[in-house]
């Protein structure tokens, strides 16, 4: 699609209707180190972060806006597992199929295993940063956001309303979106987003030329699920095995029962960060990890830094 036609199609019923439905499609179907691509909120002294961010169209060559990543990360007697799940690109995935059969088998210390196994859900984007008052030198720069189900939340509210009176916008247009503020701050020790929220529709910039310009700029989204970034089953229960301990191969249900509704269903109270320095922080306490370890497959810190923002 070229930007000329990203203009033509920028009227809220094509495009916003098209995300909407892939929205709906997404809710009915089941590299390491530091990335100096991703942005993320800083909070000052007083414990609270504010930024003014600006979702951007889906980059020249693919459809969506956004893409979507699930990955689980825990520890168990041999170490750290942090893996994306294979559930991203409609695969079975060894920890799911795990904690199926653990949720199914009634006892509610299997299921606690399972709260604390379950895959974690979080979203990438392209944006452009209008104010980072923490990062200056970031304004005016296209950047990968990473974030929670909270902010997916609210950009559809944004595109579907609850009421009436509201207009519907596509946060993603830039001719017919808006900016998005996002106010970060700590409740009972997490980060809370709540607060945020969308300002009033406006093009991001006047001038096309210019526009077509940060369009150029922004960085594939598909390469997220591309097929280097999973490891097989086989490796994948591989690397469970040892972190649990276990040699063993379980019996897998394979209907549906009601693991499937809670995981389909659980809501994420907490955000990516926060589980993410909570993982790190209980890492550098944890005895059970062996410091002698040199093999890079069996160091939780390479696993760590898969997934962990910069």
């Amino acid at each position: 699609m070229s930007f000329s036609d990203l203009k033509k199609q920028s009227s809220l019923g094509s495009l916003t209707n098209k995300l909407v439905k892939e929205v709906e499609k997404m809710n009915n179907s089941g590299g390491s180190g530091a990335d100096d691509r991703l942005w993320k909120p800083e909070m000052d002294k007083s414990g609270n972060g504010y930024a003014v961010i600006r979702f951007l169209p889906a980059p020249e060559g693919e459809d969506l806006p956004w893409v979507k990543l699930y990955s689980h990360a825990f520890q168990g007697p041999g170490g750290w597992y942090i893996e994306n799940s294979l559930t991203t690109i409609g695969g079975k995935d060894p920890v799911g199929e795990l904690n199926r059969e653990l949720w199914n088998s009634g006892n509610e210390s299997d299921k606690d295993v399972v709260r604390k196994q379950k895959r974690k859900l979080s979203f990438y984007a392209n944006i452009y940063v209008v104010k980072d008052p923490a990062n200056p030198q970031n304004e005016g720069g296209v950047f990968l956001y990473k974030f929670g189900k909270k902010i997916f939340d609210k950009i559809m509210d944004a595109m579907q309303p609850e009421f009436e009176d509201e207009t519907p916008i596509n946060p993603f247009d830039f001719w017919q979106g808006a900016n998005f503020k996002l106010k970060l701050k700590k409740v009972a020790g997490y980060w809370n987003y709540d607060s945020s929220e969308f300002d009033r529709q406006a093009p991001l910039l006047d001038d096309d030329d210019a526009l077509e310009a940060l369009w150029k700029k922004q960085y594939s989204l598909s390469a997220f699920t591309a097929a280097d970034q999973f490891k097989t089953y086989d490796e994948l229960k591989k690397r469970l095995d040892y972190v649990l301990g276990s040699k063993s191969t379980r019996n897998v249900a394979q209907e549906e029962t009601e693991y499937d509704n809670y995981a389909a269903t659980e809501q994420k109270s907490v955000s990516e960060e926060d589980v993410m320095q909570k993982l790190e922080d209980s890492y550098k306490a944890s005895k059970q990890v062996e410091s002698t370890s040199t093999a890079d497959d069996d160091d939780p810190m390479s696993y760590f830094s898969k997934l962990a923002d910069s």
